[in-house]
């Protein structure tokens, strides 16, 4: 038995650790074409900002590796999966047989039709090495353009401004983050924007990048031109599904799992952000881009891969998302839709925003801003479909917690730990 796992990053930890959960001896190779030991890619943005160190970054501690019998192999792409032979191919020839596989290669940046986005000083912002080449060039004083006012993008201004860059923000939409955002919630991180000087461009995109061979600015599409030292891009992720792309393995917008985590090829599994799995919101297969799911899918993963019969099935959407001055949390259902009453406090004296979406008898979903102490027990009230008619009501007070729970689900909760 040998187990191989392609990408090194959260959904691989769970990976590792779910098949030491049985299987204690049995070696596991994993391949990445990083040359770092796993880290926490949300860091990316408080590395760049000078608030963490590279050993900060770290998901589990250098012995890693070591402590669980892996064979690292880092700074090698995998080039090819042969599923007949049950062989990984890298890119230096090497062929790595596999028992069971495990796919978990992650998200990779979407690129923007835009004219001259292959110039210099133009950068993704989505690993480690690419916030060490904007490092070298977000220097204090310098201008930079950041197109897309995605979570990353946001990220990227944060680090940016208290970098002492002057930032400019470009994005197609009429409102930042419009997924997440309603106005109001889009219209207080647009005023911390501002307060941070960094200059927020809605409704227009970028129709070029100006230079010869670096980048100085962008054109417009309105005709305006912006200058600037360097850009970073910002417009989204996809799931990264390159390296099994005309292959027999089903792929929609990521790679097709069920809840035990197997795609539909034998002893091949996926998991994290590359793959589609159960969103139980929504009663369906869905990408699921956070930390907390691709853990869970790869540990679910790990487990079956040695043996195990586990399944996952509770992944629905959550972010965490410290902003500056705002703090940020949602889940679930982020959107009006058909069946669903919202209900939203808005204290603009305190400067905080609770934005709840209810469907039937359940909370399905929740927008917190600048009061997000309360963000775990709407996240299990979610996860464990609770029945909230009786105390829908008391939802966004200020004091809102277990006591305002019916004593019978306080007690059921208790047993359930």
């Amino acid at each position: 038995m040998s187990y191989v796992i392609i990408g090194n990053s959260v959904a691989a930890v769970g990976a590792v650790e779910g098949i030491r959960k049985i299987d204690k001896v049995n070696p596991i190779v994993i391949i990445s074409d990083e040359p770092y030991h796993t880290y926490s890619r949300p860091l990316i943005s408080y590395y760049l900002a000078g608030k963490v160190t590279q050993d900060n970054m770290y998901y589990r501690g250098k012995d890693f590796y070591n402590t669980n019998n892996v064979e690292p192999i880092l700074g090698v792409k995998a080039q090819h999966i042969d599923f007949d032979k049950k062989e990984v191919v890298l890119e230096d020839g090497r062929k790595i047989s596999y028992t069971k596989l495990l796919i978990a290669t992650g998200s990779k940046p979407l690129t923007p039709p835009i004219e001259g986005v292959e110039k210099q000083n133009v950068f993704n912002f989505i690993k480690l090495d690419d916030a060490k080449a904007i490092e070298k060039v977000a220097t204090r004083g310098s201008k930079a353009v950041v197109i897309g006012a995605s979570f990353s993008g946001l990220k990227a201004v944060e680090a940016l401004v208290q970098r002492g860059v002057n930032v400019t923000v470009i994005d197609i939409m009429d409102r930042i983050m419009p997924r997440v955002f309603d106005e109001t919630a889009s219209s207080m991180a647009l005023k911390m924007l501002e307060k941070y000087e960094a200059k927020v461009l809605l409704k227009t995109s970028v129709e070029k990048i100006l230079g010869h061979q670096a980048a100085i600015g962008v054109l417009l599409k309105d005709g305006r031109e912006v200058p600037c030292d360097f850009i970073v891009l910002a417009a989204g992720v996809r799931c990264n599904t390159d390296l099994v792309k005309g292959t027999k393995l089903k792929i929609n917008r990521g790679i097709i799992v069920d809840t035990m985590m197997r795609t539909n090829i034998p002893d091949v599994y996926a998991a994290g952000d590359v793959a589609e799995g159960y969103n139980f919101i929504e009663e369906r297969n869905a990408e699921i881009p956070i930390i907390p799911n691709a853990y869970k899918q790869g540990e679910t993963a790990g487990q079956n891969m040695a043996g195990a019969q586990k399944i996952f099935d509770k992944g629905f959407i959550m972010n965490s998302m410290p902003l500056l001055d705002l703090s940020i949390v949602s889940a679930g259902v982020s959107a009006p839709g058909e069946g669903i009453t919202v209900k939203t406090i808005y204290n603009q004296e305190k400067n905080t925003y609770k934005k709840f979406y209810i469907r039937g008898n359940n909370l399905v979903g929740y927008l917190l801003i600048n009061d997000i102490d309360r963000a775990g027990i709407y996240t299990d009230l979610i996860r464990r479909k609770i029945d909230i008619s009786s105390f829908e009501h008391q939802l966004g007070r200020d004091d809102f917690g277990f006591i305002y729970l019916p004593k019978a689900l306080r007690n059921q909760l208790i047993l359930e730990g």
